[in-house]
């Protein structure tokens, strides 16, 4: 299969052949539809945080089942999709405890001494990404680290429910808990920053206010859901928040992982706010509360992953947006082949865009 291989960080992608070898006991082999490019990825690729390499990265996906091994129960070949990083063993105690988000997912890869998912032609092992590797004509999972969707669904849209809105509809139902008529600032208005203000809307928040730099990335929000928008560059931007909702907001929601993003959500919470940071933060930095914060009773939490339950989350925003709920088509600003991977991730470091998809042929 050809993929797009990462050999070393700061270095562009290249288009490889790889082959993959046979589903195991509880692996599913499955054709890559469409992946988006997220900037979890971006993050590997430009060596803010490590990983073995060579390597191939994507995790937001969607696909169709070719094969599955002999104990898989959950799906079937012709099954259509979505992928999940947040592959989970279904039996520690982050699992048992419904935090399944947070699973280690030891049991989900294959272990030392047994033959690697996927290899070079001579034999050289490609490390996989996120459980996934979805940068590839297909990819060879555990069946927990997928679920089956409608199959009505158009591919190109469902895989970024597999990252960006499971994240950001996980923040808003799960993690931060908005009931209506809540107030929630959300800081970046990329895919995840997106799918908050989506997601916020759905909940019946009272006031939405999409902070971001980029004027159109806020006229996107607004159209998804947005009742206010504020320039994240202004000096004034905490003020004019603060103003928006008479002294603060319950929930401030952090989506693209920047230090002064993280500040700046804490900076807007009202007596007894939230913020959730879901953004990959620097990993060096810290973002903290003061005394005063604190006694205000003010909260700061991450949320990785939106703290999803994905096996059922993910096929109810397969629904959500098959009853025109949930606008996943205002979130994807391009769809470009394999072989544009590299000009995707530019377009990420800019900034100015909000989903880019790589989709595969049928």
């Amino acid at each position: 299969m050809k993929a797009a291989v990462l050999s070393q960080a700061k270095t562009p992608l290249t288009i490889e052949e790889v082959l993959v070898s046979k589903p195991g006991p509880h692996e599913v082999l499955i054709r890559t539809a469409a992946c988006g490019v997220c900037r979890s990825d971006l993050h590997f690729v430009d060596g803010a945080y490590p990983h073995a390499m060579p390597c191939i990265p994507g995790h937001e996906a969607a696909g169709i089942v070719e094969q599955v091994g002999s104990e898989v129960t959950t799906v079937k070949p012709g099954d259509a999709v979505v992928t999940c990083l947040s592959a989970f063993c279904g039996h520690c105690e982050f699992c048992v405890t419904g935090r399944m988000s947070l699973c280690l997912g030891g049991d989900t890869r294959r272990k030392a001494g047994e033959p690697p998912r996927l290899t070079f032609p001579d034999g050289t092992p490609v490390n996989q990404m996120l459980n996934l590797s979805a940068y590839a004509e297909q990819m060879l999972i555990h069946e927990h680290a997928c679920v089956r969707i409608d199959p009505e669904m158009p591919l190109d849209r469902a895989c970024v429910i597999g990252c960006a809105v499971t994240t950001g509809a996980g923040a808003v139902f799960n993690a931060a808990d908005v009931t209506p008529g809540e107030t929630v600032a959300v800081v970046g208005c990329g895919g995840v920053g997106l799918a908050v203000v989506n997601a916020a809307k759905i909940a019946g928040a009272g006031r939405i206010i999409a902070v971001d730099p980029v004027p159109q990335k806020r006229e996107i929000a607004k159209k998804l859901g947005a009742t206010d928008a504020v320039d994240a560059t202004s000096e004034t931007a905490v003020a004019e928040i603060v103003e928006l909702t008479r002294g603060g907001v319950d929930h401030a929601i952090e989506a693209v992982g920047r230090p002064q993003s993280g500040e700046l959500a804490v900076k807007v919470l009202r007596r007894g706010g939230t913020a959730t940071i879901l953004g990959m933060m620097p990993l060096t930095h810290q973002t903290g509360l003061s005394a005063l914060d604190l006694l205000s009773g003010k909260k700061l939490q991450g949320a990785l992953m939106g703290a999803n339950r994905f096996p059922v989350e993910i096929p109810r925003l397969v629904d959500f947006y098959m009853r025109g709920m949930l606008d996943l088509d205002t979130i994807i600003a391009e769809r470009v082949p394999l072989t544009e991977i590299n000009h995707a991730f530019d377009q990420l470091r800019k900034g100015d865009t909000t989903r880019s998809v790589i989709v595969f042929d049928a």
